[in-house]
């Protein structure tokens, strides 16, 4: 099987400088490009024909008219109005064709779960995303044996409910069960344990299948990976993951910040491994880490997908982070660098200026660079601090770095205290730290990072808490929820009913301790 490392160092040999003439290309031609295919193809579906897709592409200025003709929705207006149609098998909604797939995501307070279309269409967009990465790691100057080591994917399973119209499950399942046949020799775990849909049951296949296995590269949600790897260094009585698997070399994260796993990972390796970061949403694969020296992706913008950019402000979000009737939205050559925005996608499963709920920067705007900086609802504003999950995640680092620990999980929450309001952190940790120091320090990085935080602490935010548990009280609270494995991460900020139900759920898991 030598010969997928001769293609891909060939694909990339060939493409080496296109690939750098195409970082500098208007990526903004490219994206009108995108919108009129995507015009064009559901034209003829019942949204193409109400919001007068024809007409829109009759204008000179499509982008113009599309935002005028069309308005923003989120998933409960989209779901309401449109995908429950295509959930209950009518044909031609907002896509052509049945939607045969339906992705389970976190859910809201409305319903379980959401259901987000996946087409065709969609599966092939992520498998050619999937396959320019892949090139792209060709970039690092590994022998062309590495290209012959199976890929670790940890992911939902393969093994998706059918209820007579439509299969769901987790993307991740849904995209292994359809993964191309000269993909199935490099893919672990392989059919059989993929489809197993017990989280422990997979757990225990996976760490007993390791040693049969010579595994280059791995993907997965950080949290659930360290899990894997910590038990089969356990089980097998290693010193480290390299010592089953000596050419482990890439590790592709994602779904949440890496930074305040690194330290956690690198004690893992007997190696130095490449963290290479993706932005796969259910909605579509957005971005992905094509160079080594830049913790920043790449936005995909010639392959399905359309995106609108709404300024993460409170003219645009109220403060529990939903967005506003007709929000300010810009398209790729109007934003500025550093600036954070929430993504509006349309794209080629049915989804139309439709609100991801993410949050990101620009570091780039020439070579469309990004970075995640959180969720547009896990973010903390009760009194103006505006706390947002990035501040968070660099607060725990410093932590981490400042006393040498290891912080492998932690959420924040915040609420009415004494007339004013408190925020609340628990980091989850084997390590030995005090309580009372850690708030302090976090408090004090929190001041330096954030401007706003530092002037509402003053009067507002009169306090801030901090409660260390061991890092098996998040996991455990994710197999309460059904949520272990696969793409399931923990929240970084509860509210609400969610918050309510963690405390609930700690009284009890203390009590049992």
């Amino acid at each position: 099987m030598a010969i997928l490392g001769t293609i891909v160092k060939s694909v990339y040999e060939l493409r080496s400088i296109p690939i750098e003439l195409r970082k500098r290309k208007d990526c903004n031609k490219a994206q009108i490009k995108v919108l009129r295919k995507l015009l064009t193809k559901a034209q003829n579906t019942a949204f193409g024909e109400h919001y007068n897709f024809p007409g829109i592409l009759s204008k000179q200025n499509t982008v113009k008219a599309f935002q005028e003709s069309v308005p923003t929705f989120d998933y409960n207006s989209m779901f309401r109005k449109w995908w429950y149609r295509a959930i209950n098998g009518e044909g031609f909604v907002s896509w052509p064709g049945r939607v045969k797939y339906f992705a389970l995501t976190s859910g809201t307070s409305e319903s379980s779960s959401k259901q987000i279309p996946v087409t065709g269409d969609m599966i092939r967009a992520i498998r050619r995303t999937s396959i320019r990465q892949l090139v792209s790691t060709a970039r690092y100057k590994f022998p062309i044996e590495f290209y012959e080591k199976g890929i670790l994917m940890i992911g939902g399973s393969t093994h998706l409910n059918f209820n007579g119209t439509y299969y769901e499950g987790d993307l991740s399942g849904i995209s292994a069960g359809n993964i191309p046949f000269w993909f199935q020799h490099f893919y672990k775990p392989g059919k059989r344990i993929s489809r197993e849909r017990q989280w422990d049951t997979k757990l225990d296949e996976i760490v007993k299948s390791a040693p049969d296995w010579d595994i280059g590269i791995i993907v997965g949600v950080p949290a659930w990976i360290q899990i894997i790897l910590e038990r089969i260094i356990e089980q097998h009585k290693l010193t480290n993951i390299h010592d089953i698997w000596p050419d482990l070399a890439v590790y592709v994260h994602s779904g949440v910040s890496f930074e305040p796993y690194v330290k956690s990972f690198d004690k893992l390796f007997g190696k130095p491994v490449i963290y290479n970061e993706s932005y796969l949403a259910s909605e579509g694969y957005i971005a992905f880490q094509s160079s080594l020296d830049r913790r920043v992706m790449q936005l995909v913008v010639d392959n399905g997908l359309f995106y609108e950019f709404v300024p993460f402000n409170d003219e645009n979000f109220d403060t529990e982070g939903n967005m506003v009737e007709n929000p300010e939205a810009i398209t790729l050559d109007k934003v500025i660098e550093g600036a954070e925005y929430a993504l509006l996608l349309s794209n080629c499963a049915g989804a139309w200026r439709y609100l991801l709920g993410d949050t990101i920067k620009f570091m780039s705007k020439e070579d469309c660079e990004i970075v995640i900086t959180g969720r547009t609802k896990h973010f903390l504003s009760l009194c103006g601090e505006h706390l947002s999950q990035e501040n968070m995640n660099k607060a725990v680092k410093m932590l981490q770095d400042e006393f040498n620990i290891e912080i492998r999980e932690f959420t924040v929450a915040g609420f009415r205290h004494e007339s004013m309001f408190a925020h609340k952190w628990y980091l989850g940790t084997e390590d030995d730290i005090d309580p009372e120091l850690a708030v302090q320090k976090i408090d004090e990085y929190l001041k330096v990072l954030n401007d706003d935080y530092r002037v509402e602490r003053i009067a507002a935010v009169t306090d801030v808490f901090l409660e260390i548990l061991p890092p098996k009280a998040f996991s455990n609270w994710m197999k309460v929820h059904g949520k272990e494995g696969g793409a399931n991460k923990f929240p970084r900020v509860l509210k609400g009913e969610k918050y309510e139900q963690w405390e609930a759920y700690l009284k009890d898991y203390k009590n049992n301790l």
